[in-house]
């Protein structure tokens, strides 16, 4: 299997000069490709594959001076990143989606350049990478590199430079089994309320910025466009942006590990953010990180030997964890959930329990094809 391992570049000035030089060159080239293709399909009805333009990398090395001391590799990579833009396009058309035409990359739109062979074009050498063109730049190794080493891409993330190794390495040997099962119901006034009664806070790191982003906002609203002020204000911003998303990140990736060293098997709610964003709730939502949490849980309980539960969430704040009725004038606004037949619980833990039950075999847990749980058989 393989594993991705990033750790952060310490250019010199000389050396982030030029890797701003082969960054702003595989973005012209990734645009000229572009139009290439439109243009081809638009005047001539043509379709132009990855192998028709992968042959204009040499005569792009030939012609263009900025392209002389460029790796071969890092231009072909970018054929590959266009044609990957393209056929996820195609997909999404062909699913009915909206396709999302690939995108003209703009300045600081580009993130970066990678290789795809270790040993050409790149290499590690002894503590620092070293780079075709770029010479030795420092890293910091804060985490043992593991496998062997495959493919290597050079990013800029709010004005540092990072590296990402792809790495082949053994597949891990499975947690050893502790017999316990839980059911998550995912929320937003808590993060996660557990089956057996266990909450997790939400953080809400988004919201802990807010002030502080308003104002630095209003600071760039009014700096002149282009200028040296603005820059910096930006580059202030996006640096504000992705700590609070590692700081989501960090937190998630702990939560996950807790919840697959302790269960062998985890039920969650098959939600669909992508259709709940465009509501009220939209900040709340993706501040919260659901989509992250659930891929990356069933990324990790695969590789651990954990079972994943996904089921149908329909009227799981609704109905009764013990008689299965159905709370038909429940609100948003009441929090705490009675039935005559002497149910008396929090409204997030009623729904935990409901979504464990769904995950089981029996009336509660009867599955389609597909995986979701029949509403009929949920509601009994």
């Amino acid at each position: 299997m393989f594993q991705a391992f990033v750790y952060r570049l310490y250019p010199s000035k000389s050396q982030h000069a030029r890797l701003e030089a082969v960054r702003e060159t595989c973005r012209h080239f990734y645009n000229a490709c572009r139009r290439e293709r439109k243009e081809a399909y638009e005047e001539r009805g043509e379709t132009i594959s990855k192998t028709v333009q992968l042959r204009t990398v040499k005569v792009e090395k030939a012609t263009s001076p900025y392209a002389l001391d460029i790796h071969s590799h890092i231009l072909q990579n970018v054929v590959a990143d266009l044609d990957k833009a393209f056929e996820a396009f195609f997909r999404r058309v062909k699913a009915g989606e909206n396709p999302g035409y690939p995108r003209f990359k703009v300045r600081n739109r580009f993130a970066g350049f990678g290789f795809k062979e270790y040993g050409n074009g790149f290499k590690v050498d002894g503590r620092r990478l070293c780079l075709f063109g770029i010479d030795r730049i420092a890293v910091r190794w804060h985490r043992k590199l593991a496998g062997a080493i495959k493919t290597a891409r050079i990013f800029c993330r709010a004005g540092k430079w990072f590296v990402a190794f792809s790495c082949a390495v053994e597949k891990p040997e499975p947690l050893p089994k502790t017999g316990a099962s839980i059911g998550i119901d995912l929320g937003l006034m808590r993060l996660a309320t557990f089956s057996n009664g266990e909450k997790k806070e939400n953080p809400r790191w988004y919201r802990g910025i807010l002030q502080e982003l308003r104002v630095l906002q209003r600071k760039i609203a009014r700096c002149m466009p282009g200028g040296r002020n603005r820059r910096r204000l930006i580059l202030r911003l996006q640096r504000m942006m992705v700590h609070v998303a590692n700081a989501r990140k960090d937190f998630l990736n702990k939560f996950v590990h807790e919840l697959i060293t302790r269960f062998d098997r985890i039920v969650l709610e098959d939600l669909r953010v992508a259709v709940m964003v465009p509501g009220h709730f939209a900040m709340s939502i993706l501040d919260a990180g659901w989509s992250y949490l659930v891929s990356h849980l069933a990324h990790k309980a695969e590789s651990a030997g954990r079972e994943v539960v996904k089921v149908d969430p329909a009227y799981t704040s609704k109905t009764c964890s013990g008689c299965g009725a159905i709370f038909e004038h429940l609100s948003l606004w009441d929090r705490w959930v009675e039935c005559d037949c002497g149910v008396s619980l929090d409204r997030d833990h009623n729904a935990a329990i409901v979504v464990f039950q769904r995950g089981r075999n029996g009336p509660l847990g009867a599955k389609l094809a597909n995986g979701r749980v029949c509403p009929e058989a949920a509601r009994l």
